[in-house]
């Protein structure tokens, strides 16, 4: 066995195996992979095989893509079969509102280049003739689907990164991972040491044993999951072509050709963990006990929908266990405080997206940047309240949903609340709808009193829509309070503090007592975050961006931290805040503060006592309206809240919540991170160019940024539309066409209450970009009629907001 490598990637899984090829293609030869057992121990043996390219998230559909197109290659360079069968397949609709999900499906497939058609139901029992189609209202038929050999795809990845120079070390597992002060590890097998400068935890099953050798507690768990194998079915054996992949989620099953018969599976509503604390080591090939009556609901309406299948009887069953995250997608990527430490686990569609997770975290590996906009799959979007009781409950949800529709006004309830602000018992008073964002309660809209506060779940406007409107009034005409502690937090100081933030943001560093608004751009010169920079002091400085990112800007940032001069802090949890808006703002907050606020002019920032509470308050506001942002330390909270509502009763102040502040900032045409804001765009294409300080000489991503502002900004523009739209909005994801050619896509959608009008934003391609006819929004599978606008929907030259 080797005692020095590059990089030990430990599990030999389809994930470990496709890490280990990768890492190979990137031109790392000094790799090896350390397997406690055989390849495909654990999870990949017993997988149906299964593989696909639709996915509810555009940039890992197309790693699913990539994977497909894939098999090709390392069966080329290998010489090992991937068993793969291009069967093609249907996803079936059982009802009106699950036939609208396909027609976003489809929709969404126009523009990230899939073949997908809709067939009606004689075209789709001809193309798979064991459905009986009374119990459905529409197919969409996908031509690249099918089935892999598990063995063969995982044995063809480690044989085709074996003949690149890597090394695979079976039967021997890893028992200690230690971490010397040079950053490398020390890989402490059962058969010997190896001195590793980068490790990578793919172990699957046991992901979570490995974490625990690092002090690291991931978000996984095992589920067990079943399916059938059904005796031969005489229609399959006459068949002269390969049964199709169905998806037929209103009956929440899959099912392939197997042999000659049909292999059918299910996510049960009553799944059960496996090993919820620990994995035992000792579990290898072996499958859990058949649990048939748990699954039992399923298959009577699996046989129901295709009789044949229940006329041949049941051959086999298998029930292995899954690992999940907390929503279903994979973790990889780097680890927080733990260098060259990566993680690739929660990979359960291994067969869709293992090429894709092992191409991203080679690239992150060998060049800093995983290539692709991965953030769906990235291990630091959970946090430390991704606690093992949260991930418990969670995968249970998240498994027993995964046919289900999640509709875009959808709250799921699992693992609520957890955390929760000091004024959350004041707006449950006030009939708060509230929604779950990384963990945190915060109010959604607010329901009439009196009334039950429930939205309706559905792809079109809700019940919400009116109260939402009324909160929009409020802020426009007057005076609106809504809590804005869900954002992300950062305090940064020290003496060399302006000179590293000035390296790490794109803008400059604004003065004491002012607010900088700026981009942060990875080394590719695109964008990763978009922050609110306020300086207290010389060497005070005081950051607000997106909470969901936080753990990501801590890893970014601690990558470029100094030896010395500079300490960054996450606070999130630290400072809570509220805001007031709208015309009637200044004169609200004037009452509690002594500061004189008509010389704090817009883009101020500055500790004031609000009441007898200590706060800071910045001049500045998401709704695009007069306003002030509040930050206080949670005990102070309920205190200011009740203040600012006593003073502000006589100028009709309301509650208003993250629906309205979204309605607001479309009118305004504001982008967000994870929208707008996302390692697919640079500054120049998102029209944040005017926020980068170009002369700067240095900053990072300043040199790719440049190259690509020089050479047109790149190729796309985020621009802003108005839609003729019926009683739906665009959400995000829907193609935008372009004189009959889809074009683009929207990033966000919805109704811009102040305007009396639908609005949208979306990147389309720089050479349409300033045409304003011509324009068409896919809303549920219908084109609506768009206009681009030229300017802000609301108070275009921003008046109000520098009032």
């Amino acid at each position: 066995m080797k005692s020095h490598a590059k990089a030990v990637v430990i599990g030999g899984g389809v994930v470990g195996a496709s890490v280990l090829y990768h890492l190979t293609k990137v031109g790392w030869r000094d790799v090896v992979l350390v397997e406690r057992s055989e390849l495909t121990s654990g999870s990949t043996w017993h997988a149906a095989g299964g593989m696909h390219t639709i996915n509810g998230d555009p940039n890992v559909a197309k790693l699913q893509q990539y994977t497909i197109n894939l098999y090709k290659e390392i069966e080329e360079i290998s010489g090992v079969s991937c068993g793969v069968h291009i069967t093609g397949g249907l996803m079936l609709a059982g009802t009106k509102t699950r036939y609208d999900w396909l027609k976003m499906v489809h929709a969404r497939g126009r523009y990230l280049g899939m073949d997908l058609e809709f067939v009606d139901l004689a075209e789709a029992r001809r193309l798979f003739p064991l459905m009986e189609t009374k119990y459905f209202v529409g197919a969409l038929y996908d031509p690249i689907e099918g089935h892999v050999d598990p063995w063969g795809v995982t044995n063809a990845y480690a044989k085709a990164a074996t003949i690149q120079g890597a090394t695979v070390e079976k039967h021997n597992r890893v028992v200690e991972l230690l971490h010397r002060p040079d950053g490398t590890w020390d890989v402490v097998t059962e058969k010997g040491t190896i001195h590793a400068e980068h490790v990578v935890n793919a172990g699957g099953l046991w992901a979570r044993e490995v974490g625990r050798m690092v002090g690291l507690e991931l978000p996984i768990l095992a589920m067990e999951h079943q399916y059938i194998i059904s005796e031969e079915i005489p229609e399959v054996a006459a068949s002269e072509k390969e049964m199709l992949h169905i998806v037929d989620s209103d009956g929440e099953i899959y099912m392939r050709q197997e042999g000659k018969g049909m292999l059918m599976g299910t996510y049960e509503r009553a799944g059960v963990p496996w090993s919820e604390r620990e994995t035992p080591w000792s579990f290898g090939h072996e499958l859990l006990n058949n649990d048939i009556d748990r699954i039992a609901p399923s298959l009577e309406v699996g046989f129901r929908h295709y009789p044949a299948i229940e006329k041949a009887g049941i051959k086999k069953i298998i029930n292995g266990p899954f690992t999940f995250a907390p929503d279903g997608n994979p973790v990889i990527g780097p680890v927080r405080g733990l260098r060259n430490f990566w993680v690739a686990c929660g990979v359960m569609a291994g067969f869709s997206q293992g090429g894709g997770v092992g191409l991203s975290l080679a690239n992150w590996m060998a060049h800093g940047d995983p290539g692709a906009d991965i953030w769906g799959m990235d291990v630091a979007r959970f946090g430390d309240w991704a606690t093992m009781a949260y991930t418990n409950a969670k995968v249970r949800e998240n498994y027993s949903r995964r046919f289900r529709i999640r509709f875009p006004n959808e709250e799921l309830v699992a693992a609520r609340p957890l955390k929760t602000t000091p004024i959350y018992d004041r707006l449950k008073a006030a009939n708060a709808v509230f929604g779950d964002y990384w963990g945190m309660e915060h109010a959604l809209w607010f329901a009439p009193a009196g009334t039950e506060p429930v939205e309706e779940i559905t792809f079109r406007r809700s019940n919400a829509h009116p109260h939402v409107a009324a909160e929009v009034k409020a802020v426009r005409e007057g005076v609106g309070l809504t809590e804005i502690s869900s954002y992300g937090k950062f305090e940064v100081g020290g003496h060399g503090a302006e000179a590293w933030l000035s390296r790490m943001m794109a803008n400059r560093m604004p003065a004491i007592g002012r607010v900088a608004l700026t981009p942060m751009l990875n080394d590719r010169g695109r964008l990763i975050g978009d922050f609110t920079v306020a300086r207290l002091a010389a060497d005070r400085f005081f950051l607000v961006g997106t909470m969901a990112a936080e753990r990501y800007y801590q890893r970014w940032f601690e990558r470029h931290m100094p030896d010395r001069g500079v300490v960054a802090r996450a606070c999130a949890n630290e400072w809570v805040g509220l805001s007031v808006a709208g015309p009637g703002a200044r004169a609200l907050l004037q009452k509690l503060v002594r500061d004189d606020l008509s010389a704090f002019p817009f883009l101020s920032f500055r500790s004031m006592d609000i009441g007898m509470a200590p706060a800071m308050v910045g001049r500045i506001s998401f709704t695009g309206d007069l306003g002030y942002e509040i930050w206080m330390k949670p005990e102070y909270q309920r205190h200011v809240h009740d203040l600012l509502l006593d003073a502000g009763r006589d100028a009709g102040i309301r509650h208003f919540g993250a629906r309205a502040l979204h309605s607001m900032r479309l009118e305004k045409s504001f982008g967000t991170w994870a929208r707008e804001y996302r390692p697919l765009y640079g500054p120049v294409e998102a029209g944040l160019g005017r926020f980068v300080a170009w002369d700067k000489p240095d900053f990072v991503g300043r040199a790719a940024a440049l190259e690509t502002r020089d050479a047109g900004g790149g190729p796309l523009r985020l621009c802003a539309f108005r839609v003729e739209a019926g009683d739906a909005d665009a959400i995000g994801d829907e193609p935008i066409w372009h004189r009959g050619k889809p074009l683009g896509w929207v990033t966000s959608g919805g109704f811009g209450h102040s305007v009396d009008a639908s609005l949208a934003l979306g990147y389309v391609p720089k050479d349409v970009a300033g045409e304003v006819d011509g324009f068409e929004v896919e809303i549920i599978g219908v084109r609506r009629r768009a206009t681009r606008l030229p300017e802000p929907a609301f108070d275009p030259k921003g008046a109000r907001m520098r009032a």
